[in-house]
């Protein structure tokens, strides 16, 4: 399918729709601790979203082609979990890191983000994974401009990931968004300069590097969604929604709570 361009309004419900996404992150990120379970932040995000925002959350009972329905309003994926983790009993324990990715709804429109966290003092291994990782997805946001190549940008994160000697994982992308959840164009995070589609003012898409410490290899686990890396070493990801606009780039998915840029884009 043709990549479509947003309108103005449609761009202006985007914003909504990112910014609310980005403030379920804000109000959950006090309760990811020690001891809670993954079910129990799953719950709160989705009474945020219902009772508060009154926004509507996007993964549950999402079911694309070849998948049963997303039991959750979240995903949430811990430690070796590359992505798609179904919250439920597990408990959260010191040294974890976590990735909660949410998407909600809201005016019919999809805002969808996610964010790596800590669970009390990280390992220094674990830490440098997950900066690597933010500063990869914000090289490649940098490369987001009117002309510029969608390989410009996935070579940047592919770059910077296999300097600090991790890989990308390759079987999952980024995404077109809007009144879909999932559109054209797909935002592959590895890539040569100068190829791939051209971008253009009104694409609006995700930029949401998963990469490993080790190897690239993952696996799905028999719940048909929690994938994960096939030598159980650590995994992140962070997630932003992005505009392309007609001088630049603009991030949707931005909040009071939101983490800084790194220091190699500032």
């Amino acid at each position: 399918m043709p990549v479509q361009l947003k309108t103005a309004d449609e761009i202006a419900a985007m914003r909504v729709a990112g910014r609310l996404a980005a403030e379920v992150l804000d109000y959950v990120t006090p309760h990811v601790r020690p001891g809670v379970s993954t079910q129990a932040l799953n719950d709160l995000c989705h009474a945020y979203m219902i009772e508060v925002q009154g926004t509507v959350p996007a993964p549950l009972n999402y079911a694309p082609p070849g998948y049963k329905p997303f039991p959750r309003s979240v995903c949430t994926s811990v430690n070796h979990q590359v992505c798609h983790g179904i919250p439920g009993e597990r408990v959260l324990r010191a040294g974890d890191i976590l990735n909660i990715d949410v998407t909600v709804i809201k005016d019919g429109f999809h805002g969808d983000t996610s964010r790596m966290f800590y669970v009390g003092e990280p390992a220094i291994q674990a830490r440098r994974l997950v900066d690597v990782t933010y500063e990869a997805m914000w090289l490649g946001i940098a490369q987001v401009r009117p002309g510029a190549m969608l390989g410009d940008l996935g070579h940047a994160i592919q770059s910077h990931a296999e300097k600090h000697g991790y890989s990308i994982v390759r079987e999952f992308c980024g995404h077109g968004i809007g009144r879909k959840f999932h559109e054209d164009p797909q935002i592959l995070h590895y890539g040569k300069p100068g190829t791939g589609l051209r971008l253009e003012p009104g694409m609006i898409f995700t930029v949401e590097p998963m990469i490993n410490a080790g190897r690239p290899a993952i696996r799905e686990l028999a719940d048909g969604w929690t994938i994960v890396t096939k030598d159980h070493s650590l995994s992140a990801q962070w997630e932003h929604t992005v505009l392309v606009t007609e001088n630049g780039h603009e991030i949707l998915t931005q909040s009071a709570g939101t983490p800084s840029p790194p220091a190699v884009v500032s």
